[in-house]
């Protein structure tokens, strides 16, 4: 089953921008499709690869810092070719 997921890390400390990259560093290395955007990351792939991709990086971002939220959507299906249509 495909499945769209949007990621939105927000590390609660002042310098935030390195634990944001390196967070989108090791989301590259997964052969899935990956959207940058300066909002959120977005990827789309099978539901198994992408949440057994994504379930230890939250774990070990949240193990290692003091405090982040992490805002998660998810949808059914690959909406990766999504174009508006109005």
């Amino acid at each position: 089953m495909k499945i769209s997921v949007e990621l939105t890390l927000a590390p609660l400390k002042d310098n935030y921008v390195p634990t944001i990259k390196s967070f989108i560093k090791k989301l590259r290395k997964f052969k899935v499709i990956i959207n940058e955007t300066p909002l959120s990351t977005q990827i789309y792939g099978e539901y198994d690869e992408v949440m057994n991709m994504i379930i230890p990086m939250i774990r070990k971002t949240f193990e290692d810092e003091d405090a982040v939220m992490l805002h998660i959507k998810m949808m059914k299906g690959d909406r990766s070719q999504y174009e508006p249509d109005f």
